[in-house]
């Protein structure tokens, strides 16, 4: 079945994270996306291992597990942008595209004549999408940004972690790159906006995106703590700063997350935890008081959740409708059985023989579901394909470009 964007394009010029995040959104709907790489390396990650996929015999192969994290569904093309014949050969490519999606320092692809504004005359309809760490103005613009630092100069550190003076305490970042993701999920809504603008104006644009901008945006609810009281947010480990209880508590053989919402929950959680009365006591009946009060009612909950098992707590808390949940390991995760149902992870077929497991998108349709997933590609794996295709290059001109390394 076609997906929702089959019949769009996509030039694909960026790499690591951010912008193939968002290339490999619009592949898993349907889009047409074509990776251009730079020819014999390929993008960054492709070496960003181990873990290599092994091949059908079982030999590792060059394929990075952290390459394959973000590009599925996508064509592989190597083109030499620094050489004029590798620039005219992208040109063509965006002259037929819908959308272009780069991620180089601010005024990179300027000097190879493949800024917006030298491709917007080729491509009236063209949507330029560029990702940098801090914008393309500003007194930062030509700072180069990884997410790490991004977090850490965001603002997301300062609440990630345990307080200082606790053993363990510090700054900690979150365990996958979240400001890279989060920026290739309001790159794909940029761009399907500006579509929507183009449908009604035959006119494309371009779109300046960053993640220093994106982390700010997604401090979301600490954010406007600060704005709302001019009171700095610090730490908190697990727990949360506008909600009680909402952390991890220790069981007798493990953890277990309690995510107490509301007050009604609140009460259904002290019924089933043998502990009605603490639910009417004044500093715990509402949220604005237990969030007042944590440091009493905290070690009270970890004294009382610590005398039984996870697998106790979870039926006798999921029984009372309380949220709770335990802190699966990955094994337990793809092993889960509401995981294995919404058929979250795939096997498919690589070209170096190998099978590939993936993780499967998480967007569910009715009439459009996500498109079959193909591998992700092998570095040129489709420079003839689409350039014969596509851009209608006679194979002796291809087999030229290659004698050359252009391609």
């Amino acid at each position: 079945m076609k997906g929702c964007l089959t019949g769009l394009r996509v030039l694909d010029l960026s790499r690591v994270l951010a912008g193939p995040w968002a290339g490999q959104i619009f592949a898993d709907l349907g889009a047409e996306v074509i990776k251009v790489e730079r020819p014999g390396v390929g993008d960054d990650t492709r070496s960003w291992g181990p873990p290599f996929l092994t091949d059908g015999a079982g030999c590792p192969t060059s394929e990075a597990a952290y390459f394959l994290s973000c590009n599925r569904g996508k064509k592989s093309v190597t083109i030499d942008i620094t050489n004029p014949a590798g620039q005219e050969l992208v040109k063509k490519l965006a002259a037929k595209s819908d959308f272009l999606l780069e991620n180089f320092k601010v005024g990179g692809l300027a000097k190879y004549g493949l800024a917006y504004e030298n491709l917007r005359h080729l491509n009236r309809g063209l949507i330029y999408c560029s990702i940098t760490g801090f914008g393309q103005d500003g007194p930062y613009k030509d700072r180069a940004g990884y997410d790490f630092m991004i977090q850490a100069m965001g603002g997301l550190m300062s609440i990630t972690g345990l307080p200082d003076g606790v053993l363990g305490g510090g700054p900690v970042k979150v365990g996958v790159a979240i400001t890279d993701l989060f920026t290739g999920m309001y790159a794909t809504v940029a761009m399907l906006a500006a579509l929507e603008h183009r449908r009604h104006t035959g006119e494309g644009q371009s779109i300046d995106l960053s993640l220093l901008d994106v982390q700010v945006a997604t401090l979301a609810n600490q954010a406007l703590n600060y704005l709302t009281s001019g009171e700095v947010p610090g730490r908190l480990g697990n727990a949360h700063p506008n909600v009680a209880p909402y952390e991890a508590l220790p069981t007798s053989d493990g953890h277990i997350v309690l995510a107490v919402g509301n007050d009604g929950q609140f009460n259904r959680f002290c019924a089933a935890a043998g502990r009605p009365g603490l639910s009417a006591d004044p500093r715990f009946a509402t949220n604005p008081a237990r969030v007042q009060n944590r440091g009493i009612l905290s070690p009270q909950l970890a004294s009382l959740i610590s005398a039984q098992s996870t697998d106790h707590w979870l039926e006798v808390l999921e029984a009372a409708g309380v949220p709770c949940g335990p802190i699966n390991t990955l094994d337990r995760v793809f092993d889960d059985p509401q995981v294995k149902h919404r058929e979250m992870c795939m096997n498919v077929a690589h070209s170096t023989g190998g099978k590939l497991r993936l993780v499967a998108s998480p967007m569910k349709f009715s009439a459009t579901p996500a498109s079959e997933t193909l591998a992700p590609p092998v570095l040129g794996q489709h420079t003839e394909e689409v350039l014969s295709e596509l851009v209608e290059l006679p194979k002796d001109i291809i087999e030229t470009l290659k004698w050359r390394g252009i391609i």
